[in-house]
C-alpha cells in the first residue's frame, strides 16, 4: 500500500511538472501583431507554457492592472503609464526596461489624395474635409503624441470639432480603413500592417515626446519564473527582435 502511495505521489509530481504554466502579457494595441508572433514562437520552443496576451490602450491596461487584473508583464506604448504603475506600486522601478521606438504618421484611405506638409505654414485643416481619427488625446498614448504634434504645428485649434478620439490606436486605424475618417494619426507600425490605408507623411520627432515602449514584470510577474523567462525571450532573443524589426519598430540603444 505504501509503495502504491509513493508511486501515485511521484505521478502527481510529474503531472505538475509537465502541466502548462501560464504567462499573462498586457501589451499596447500597437504591439498586437509582433507580440502575438513572438508568443507563438515561444510556444514552439516551450510547449508547456501558455502565453495569454491582452491588447488595448496602455491607459486602459494600466487601469485594469490597478483594479486587480492578473498581469505578469506590462508592455506600454509610453512611459507615463509605466510610471503610473510604478507610483501605484504595481511595478518595481528597477524592473522597467525601455525597449522599442516608433514613429507618428498621418494616414488616409488608399483612394484619397490628401496633401501633407509638416510645417506651421501648411494649412492641414483645409487639406481634407472630414474627420481626423486618433487615440483619445487625454489618455491613449498615440492620442497624446498626436495632440502634442498638432499643437506644435499650430494645427490643433483649426481642427477643433473634427477630431475623433478612439479607445486605442487600432480603433483609429479601423476608422480610416472604413473611410469613416479622412485622416488618421497612428504609429508607423500600425499603418504598415494595413493594405487599406497609405502613409501621407511623418510627424517630425521634435513635435512630440519620444515614442518609447517600456516593458516590465509586474509584482505578480516577479513571482512567476516563467514570466521572467518569456520577458527575457521577448526582449533579448534574436528571432524575437527580428519580429519587432519586421513590423517597423526600432530598437532603443
Amino acid at each position: 500500500m505504501i509503495k502504491k502511495i509513493a508511486v501515485f505521489s511521484l505521478f502527481c509530481l510529474g503531472a505538475l511538472h509537465v502541466s502548462a504554466g501560464e504567462v499573462r502579457v498586457y501589451a499596447a494595441a500597437s504591439l498586437t501583431n509582433a507580440v502575438t508572433d513572438i508568443a507563438k514562437l515561444y510556444k514552439q520552443q516551450h510547449p508547456s507554457t501558455n502565453v495569454v496576451t491582452v491588447f488595448g490602450a496602455s491607459s486602459a491596461l494600466a487601469k485594469q492592472i490597478e483594479s486587480g487584473a492578473k498581469a505578469d508583464i506590462y508592455f506600454s506604448a509610453d512611459t507615463d503609464w509605466m510610471k503610473y504603475l510604478v507610483k501605484t506600486q504595481f511595478i518595481s522601478s528597477g524592473k522597467v526596461k525601455n525597449t522599442l521606438g516608433n514613429q507618428l504618421v498621418a494616414i488616409t484611405p488608399m483612394d484619397m489624395d490628401v496633401p501633407f506638409g509638416p510645417t506651421k505654414q501648411f494649412n492641414f485643416a483645409n487639406a481634407f474635409k472630414g474627420h481626423l481619427c486618433t487615440g483619445q488625446m487625454e489618455s491613449v498614448p498615440v492620442g497624446k503624441y498626436a495632440k502634442q504634434s498638432l499643437m506644435a504645428l499650430g494645427w490643433y485649434t483649426p481642427l477643433q470639432g473634427r477630431i475623433v478620439g478612439t479607445d486605442d490606436v487600432r480603433s483609429a486605424l479601423a476608422f480610416v480603413e472604413r473611410g469613416e475618417c479622412d485622416v488618421g494619426i497612428v504609429y508607423q507600425t500600425d499603418a504598415l500592417i494595413s493594405k487599406k490605408v497609405k502613409i501621407i507623411g511623418t510627424f517630425p520627432s521634435k513635435t512630440h515626446d519620444p515614442i518609447v515602449y517600456p516593458a516590465a514584470l509586474t509584482k505578480q510577474g516577479e513571482r512567476n519564473r516563467e514570466a521572467a523567462q518569456f520577458e527575457h525571450f521577448m526582449l533579448k532573443n534574436a528571432k524575437a527582435k527580428a519580429i519587432f524589426t519586421r513590423y517597423g519598430f526600432s530598437e532603443l540603444k
